[in-house]
């Protein structure tokens, strides 16, 4: 497979937007394109004009009470899904990974802010583009192990960055109903508990 570097042309770029939480880059390039086996070619395509919403990447995690038998999420407002529900989530405890920091660490700071405790045990799962269309985000999964006495906190968020979390828990022998119940309404939340379901199901 060629590198996909010399298979990009960047004709010109420029940044429109810079918030709190985004930078909106424009960018006029041209790529190669696909022959007729399927390959990538020696001919470009048109110059087209593409936007990115660069956030840097995030991490999630599917908890898991081992003690209880729950799985552990949060629910919490998301102004963007305002116009297709109530604005309120049921999702994996989630975040963004700071400068520097590695994944594993963004994950456990995440869990320990949002539900109020420390990891047992944590795998990593996989790591993926959430909306590769328009936006650079990645999210790097994990699958976490709690029980009571890891508790450290209250959870709840950062009061500071104006979050305002609710533990929400649910039986694993849920699971399946949650999944078929059309709930869940974030895709890595779905793509976690499917993992989870699928992981139940070899056990």
């Amino acid at each position: 497979m060629r590198d996909h570097q010399p298979n990009v042309e960047i004709l010109s770029e420029q940044v429109l937007l810079t918030t709190a939480i985004f930078t909106i880059r424009e960018a006029r390039l041209r790529y190669r394109t696909y022959d007729a086996d399927r390959s990538l070619s020696d001919d470009w395509s048109r110059p087209v004009t593409l936007v990115n919403a660069d956030r840097g990447d995030s991490v999630a995690a599917v908890v898991v009470d081992t003690a209880r038998g729950e799985i552990v999420l949060v629910e919490q407002f998301r102004f963007p899904t305002l116009g297709h529900g109530s604005g309120w989530l049921v999702e994996l405890v989630a975040g963004m990974v700071d400068a520097d920091e590695a994944p594993e660490t963004a994950v456990r700071r995440e869990i320990r802010e949002e539900i109020g405790y420390d990891v047992r045990v944590l795998e990593r799962i996989s790591t993926f583009h959430l909306s590769p269309g328009g936006s650079s985000e990645r999210v790097t999964l994990f699958y976490a192990e709690i029980d009571d006495s890891l508790r450290v906190g209250a959870g709840g968020g950062r009061a500071d960055e104006a979050e305002n979390i609710a533990r929400r828990v649910v039986p694993l022998g849920d699971l399946s109903a949650l999944l078929d119940g059309g709930t869940i309404q974030d895709a890595k939340t779905l793509a976690g508990l499917l993992w989870l379901h699928r992981k139940r199901s070899r056990s």
